[in-house]
């Protein structure tokens, strides 16, 4: 990927050839104290002097170098960068103070180190390129799979171990170091592993709940003489373990509501890329769910206040699918 550069003017955006130069020995462009960004249709406001505090990257030639009207806007007037939106808060976060925060569990490491070097940042560039350092406090479970900066994968759980039971007079909250190979029944004999909710005996599959809902609306003739119009459903939404919805959706789902969500934790805010309610009851189906609750909630009024106008009939629908 080619990075721009100031000797062949700035990304997105309308005429820098030969400006750096003359704007230079001219009078300082004149840019607002509080700049409006547009980022791949993400909107940030932050200071000016936030975005020019790495000296030579691309965010300060855009704006120490350059005039405001050499620069793309959006049609509200804001900067436009057609970049990856949900990333650059991260590079933005990095401005501030040049500390690099990452959440756990962040799949996106490479793509941030991408958008780093897009925007001439060599030093983020070289944080982003070194072996992650565990941070403080207790390491990670020793039956969570999932390494810290990876993705989800197919490592979750690991079967056939079982935290013991703590001696008594141990301290409370202090974790024991080692695992028990197997579980025990009431009558001393083995009972084979014990698993998480989320694990099936022969450890393909995760047993758990999926819900999926969607908004519809509908328009009624006055007197309900008129055939009812269906609108298309806006959003399906998704909730349940973050794990099972990867697992399930993989790419079709769309994280941006909630995209730091360890994959053991519950979310009910991701929702799907389409539209099709019959396509995620295929995927679904094919995962080996089956749907064992339904419900729906509505409301009706008119379209307009002196209700001379058709009917608007809003409901709620909600899909509960279990796999055990």
């Amino acid at each position: 990927m080619a990075l721009a550069n100031s000797t062949r003017g700035l990304p997105n955006g309308g005429g820098g050839g030969g400006s750096g130069s003359s704007s230079s020995s001219a009078e300082p462009p004149l840019f607002p104290d509080i700049l409006e960004l547009n980022v791949g249709g993400q909107v940030y406001v932050t200071r000016r002097c936030t975005v020019v505090s790495v000296p030579d990257s691309l965010l300060w030639r855009m704006f120490t170098q350059q005039q405001p009207q050499e620069l793309a806007r959006d049609s509200k007037g804001r900067f436009f960068l057609d970049r990856d939106g949900f990333l650059f808060r991260y590079i933005l976060d990095y401005l501030r103070d040049l500390q690099l925060v990452l959440p756990d569990y962040f799949p996106e490491r490479s793509r941030l180190q991408r958008e780093a070097e897009y925007f001439e940042l060599p030093e983020l560039v070289r944080r982003l390129g070194a072996p992650q350092q565990p941070g403080p406090g207790p390491p990670p479970h020793p039956r969570r799979g999932v390494p810290k900066e990876g993705s989800l994968g197919d490592e979750l759980l690991s079967l056939g171990y079982a935290e013991p039971e703590q001696p008594e007079g141990a301290s409370a909250g202090v974790p024991s170091p080692t695992l028990e190979p197997a579980s025990r029944s009431p009558s001393g004999g083995a009972a084979g592993p014990l698993l998480t909710p989320s694990q099936s005996l022969d450890g393909s599959r995760r047993s758990g709940y999926i819900t999926i809902g969607y908004r519809g609306s509908y328009t009624i003739g006055r007197d309900a003489q008129a055939d009812a119009k269906f609108r298309r459903v806006a959003r399906i939404t998704v909730c349940g373990k973050t794990s099972l919805a990867k697992e399930v959706f993989g790419d079709t789902l769309n994280e941006s509501r909630d995209p730091d969500r360890p994959p053991e934790r519950y979310t009910s805010r991701y929702y799907l890329k389409f539209n099709f309610l019959e396509q995620a009851f295929d995927k679904l189906s094919e995962s080996g769910f089956h749907m064992v609750a339904c419900s729906s909630t509505g409301t009706c009024a008119f379209a307009s206040a002196d209700q001379s106008e058709d009917k608007i009939w809003t409901s709620y629908t909600e899909y509960v699918f279990c796999r055990e």
